[in-house]
């Protein structure tokens, strides 16, 4: 049995759990899904400085320019980048898949008020801890950003790789959009948008960025046992977390629906 399969084994509870976590049997109105929507929305902003980390370290980002990285991981992560930062929407307009996203709660009538005080925060301040600070946030959701963050920040690019990898791809079922895709068609195309962003996004990580991804890992990791087992760590840890928010998020529809 090869490294990748040997994780996918020992984190294959983990993922089950998500993939059939209760939270998606409770989603019952467009109001739950906007709920969903308002909390999960931060952890498909933090993904992008998972990737955008990746990508500053295995190819040059500062200029002169010169070779870095291996020539494999550079070309799968650029490649990588092109999509998450660069994609097209519904209309062939070139977008992120986080500015995507806000667009969906937006058509929606989602709250995009804290997320877009976060980003703004950031943008104009470089500082995450004093955004925070600006919004509500579960200590969940809070948990979860910590966690990306605290990966990130260790510069150890194989274990950025495995909270990419393992604790982000093929997440969000096929359950999750159907239930979304019937709440579309009763609300006059309300969350066409969404629909499009989670279509896009299954396509796309499940013909694409997940084989890529996990060619990166084995780059990466090649025959270092102990980054493999940091791999694992790593990826048990993110699910985890993964785990929380989606308990977090189902308690808040519960509460919702009282």
């Amino acid at each position: 049995m090869n490294q990748i399969k040997k994780i996918e084994k020992e984190i294959y509870p983990f993922k089950e759990e998500l993939i059939n976590h209760k939270l998606y049997k409770n989603i019952n109105s467009i109001d739950n899904i906007k709920t969903f929507m308002q909390m999960h929305i931060f952890a498909v902003w933090d993904f992008m400085s998972l990737v955008k980390s990746l990508q500053n370290e295995l190819s040059c980002t500062s200029i002169p320019w010169v070779p870095k990285g291996t020539k494999l991981s550079r070309r799968l992560i650029n490649e990588i980048v092109m999509f998450e930062e660069s994609d097209v929407n519904e209309n062939k307009e070139p977008m992120s898949h986080f500015e995507m996203y806000l667009d969906a709660m937006k058509q929606s009538g989602a709250d995009t008020s804290d997320i877009e005080k976060l980003i703004y925060s950031i943008k104009y301040n470089d500082d995450i801890n004093h955004a925070y600070s600006l919004i509500e946030l579960s200590q969940e959701t809070k948990d979860f950003v910590d966690f990306t963050f605290e990966i990130i920040n260790t510069k150890e690019l194989h274990k950025i790789a495995a909270a990419f990898t393992f604790g982000r791809e093929n997440l969000i079922p096929d359950m999750f959009l159907n239930i979304v895709k019937e709440f579309n068609k009763k609300n006059d195309e309300n969350l066409n948008k969404f629909v499009y962003y989670l279509d896009r996004h299954i396509e796309i990580d499940s013909d694409e960025h997940g084989p890529m991804a996990l060619s990166l890992i084995e780059d990466l990791c090649a025959d270092d046992e102990e980054k493999w087992a940091d791999v694992l760590t790593v990826s048990k840890k993110a699910l985890q977390c993964r785990i929380k928010l989606w308990d977090r998020i189902n308690e808040e529809i519960l509460s919702n629906n009282k």
